[in-house]
């Protein structure tokens, strides 16, 4: 994890390459039923009928994790603020009554592995976890839910 340059906030970065087409990535952080499959750590889960997205710049999405153990929720949401089909989403991230500008934000960009247009490198980048109840966290529980994702994109 790295600070960034504005010292109330933290950053970081997640890549990775799947083994699938910039189409399906897409599909799957833009489509509720394709996010309820693998959005959340492991050890929950999203039922579909808690994952609601309105995928355009403006639009607001919400989902609920709910912890397999314990049945705690966890609810989860923001607003979209630049979508750009197949290759980019950025988007608030944490709890759905954040104001925009408090929220922290989320970038995702995919981008075709060169040579091959069924690799796609995914880069998720992070800002604004300092503070966060949870901000310890967020990271792992990114790297679990991009673990799911994977699984997810190998059906």
């Amino acid at each position: 994890m790295t600070d960034s340059t504005d010292t109330r906030k933290k950053e970081f970065t997640i890549v990775r390459v799947f083994d699938a087409p910039r189409s399906a990535l897409w599909k799957a952080w833009t489509d509720a039923e394709e996010a309820s499959h693998w959005m959340h750590p492991r050890g929950m889960t999203t039922p579909r009928e808690h994952v609601s997205f309105d995928v355009r710049a403006g639009g607001t999405y919400r989902y609920t994790m709910v912890n397999n153990d314990t049945g705690e929720k966890f609810p989860t949401g923001g607003t979209y603020l630049e979508v750009e089909e197949p290759t980019r989403l950025v988007f608030t991230w944490g709890d759905p009554d954040d104001k925009i500008d408090e929220a922290m934000v989320i970038t995702i960009s995919l981008e075709e592995e060169e040579g091959s247009s069924d690799r796609t490198k995914l880069t998720l980048n992070l800002v604004g976890a300092e503070g966060h109840p949870g901000d310890g966290f967020i990271y792992d529980g990114w790297e679990s839910a991009l673990d799911s994702f994977e699984d997810h994109t190998k059906r």
